[in-house]
């Protein structure tokens, strides 16, 4: 009589080798796996750009007339004794050093540059002058009375009187709209009162009070 076969059979030592070998190749699959992950480079952070420097403006603009109380920042190559910052006199004169006094009002800085280089070349050798606008003074207006922010402000390209009282914040509660006036000096010094009715303009009637601004124009709004 043959003896029965145990748990111990060919056929079951076979299966459970297959399977030892199975989980083996999926365990060395996860490890390698797993290892690849591990070596993988971190994604690179994206370089941040450096803040660019402000700009520090041109040296002269041609469309700029240097008024009264401007302050001019003079600059002679190599001749740090004539180069200075100057302001624009009441009557529109400088004084620089060898140059004497010059006429700098009515002028741009550009024409202000030839006009210093012709006087110093008497002394200097092939002067290079270079002439800015360091404060802008002399091309203000004011807006003064019933406005939110009473004050001095910068003149604007083609700035109108409607244009002031934006910039001024608008009028107060108790502004008198209709009896607005621009007061403005005439060349001979005299000054002349310009009326503005502000309820009129934004009807569409007489807008030709609505006139451009010019520099040291005083907008009054009682």
């Amino acid at each position: 009589m043959r003896p029965q076969m145990s748990g111990n059979s060919p056929t079951m030592n076979v299966s459970h080798s297959g399977l030892d070998r199975l989980f083996a190749v999926s365990l060395l699959c996860v490890l390698l796996t797993g290892s690849v992950h591990a070596q993988a480079p971190a994604a690179a952070k994206p370089i941040p750009t450096p803040a660019q420097p402000a700009v520090q403006g041109v040296a002269h603009d041609d469309s700029y007339v240097i008024g009264p109380s401007d302050v001019l920042a003079i600059n002679v190559w190599k001749e740090p004794d004539i180069s200075r910052s100057v302001p624009v006199r009441s009557d529109g004169k400088i004084s620089l050093p060898l140059a004497g006094e010059l006429q700098a009002g009515g002028q741009t800085p550009k024409q202000l540059e030839q006009e210093i280089t012709k006087k110093l070349a008497s002394y200097i050798a092939e002067p290079e002058v270079t002439v800015m606008v360091s404060e802008s003074k002399s091309q203000r207006i004011n807006v003064l009375g019933q406005v939110s922010r009473p004050g001095a402000y910068q003149l604007a390209s083609s700035m109108t009187v409607l244009d002031a009282i934006a910039t001024a914040g608008g009028f107060k509660d108790f502004a008198k709209q209709k009896s607005i006036y621009i007061l403005r000096q005439k060349p001979d010094g005299t000054q002349e009162r310009i009326p503005f009715n502000y309820k009129d303009v934004i009807k569409g009637k007489n807008t030709e009070q609505n006139i451009k601004l010019e520099a040291r124009d005083t907008v009054v709004v009682p």
